[in-house]
């Protein structure tokens, strides 16, 4: 199973990156490669043109719906119906309640960017497996101003495919409940940390700390730690230093293009 950064700037596109967006892939048995994108934010659909093909997606899963993890939903609907080779098929898209209202709402009312057709939207179900191909998505309900969801992928190492691997995406949130289960004993933790300890210690419910990322990933004994979601007026070192601080496992900053073999 390999994850690849499309996206990891928080809150809105910065100036090295766009915002969220994640490929998720895997070969099965016969060696077809299966690929769930995770998130769409503004901007993403550019590195997904030169990380992945956006016109032969297996599933994709939104942890929300905010602008910065689905704003270029849209326009891969644009990029996919319009294609010269003809309109893909249609991809299922995997959503919190709300999501084909909120998908509609961003297209207006240009039929050149009505979702219908291309988008099958199925709404996630605290808890419930989805498997696409060798992969298995479990979405966790996690803490965030609006209903939102961490997923954890498994699927086989790309090292010895009888085994299998599991990484967990927070999506944003606060430390909750859900942050544990989605970081329990993951390989991989793919964390959001847009706040930074004493900053914006009064602002709880909405984002994690590197510091908090770091207590989850502890927490959960997490093979590895994947800081993300980071905004530009913020310093990636510090937020870095928080998690080292608490957890001592292997840490990195999530940047475009990096590729994570499990």
């Amino acid at each position: 199973m390999r994850l690849t950064v499309l996206g990891c700037a928080g809150s809105f596109p910065g100036p090295d990156s766009a915002a969220s967006g994640y490929l998720v892939q895997a070969d099965d048995a016969d060696g077809r490669t299966w690929t769930v994108l995770l998130d769409l934010g503004n901007g993403a659909l550019s590195a997904l043109q030169r990380f992945g093909d956006p016109t032969r997606l297996d599933a994709i899963g939104l942890s929300h719906l905010h602008a910065d993890h689905v704003a270029d939903m849209v326009v891969l609907n644009v990029l996919r119906r319009y294609h010269p080779s003809g309109p893909c098929d249609p991809v299922t898209v995997h959503g919190p309640t709300g999501t084909a209202e909120r998908l509609a709402q961003m297209a207006g009312k240009d039929p050149a960017t009505s979702t219908d057709g291309q988008f099958d939207v199925v709404e996630w179900q605290e808890g419930s497996p989805v498997t696409v191909g060798p992969l298995v998505l479990v979405p966790v309900a996690v803490e965030h101003p609006v209903p939102a969801f961490g997923i954890r992928v498994s699927g086989p190492s790309d090292a010895d495919p009888s085994r299998t691997v599991t990484l967990a995406y927070t999506g944003d949130t606060d430390a909750c409940a859900g942050l544990d289960t989605l970081a329990a004993g993951v390989d991989l933790l793919l964390s959001e940390a847009a706040y930074l300890e004493g900053r914006d210690d009064a602002l709880r419910g909405v984002h994690l700390t590197g510091r908090r990322a770091g207590e989850a990933a502890a927490r959960g004994s997490a093979g590895q730690l994947v800081l993300t979601h980071i905004p530009a007026w913020n310093d990636p070192a510090l937020t870095l230093a928080e998690a080292a601080a608490v957890y001592t496992g292997p840490i990195a900053l999530a940047h475009p293009g990096a590729v994570h073999v499990l």
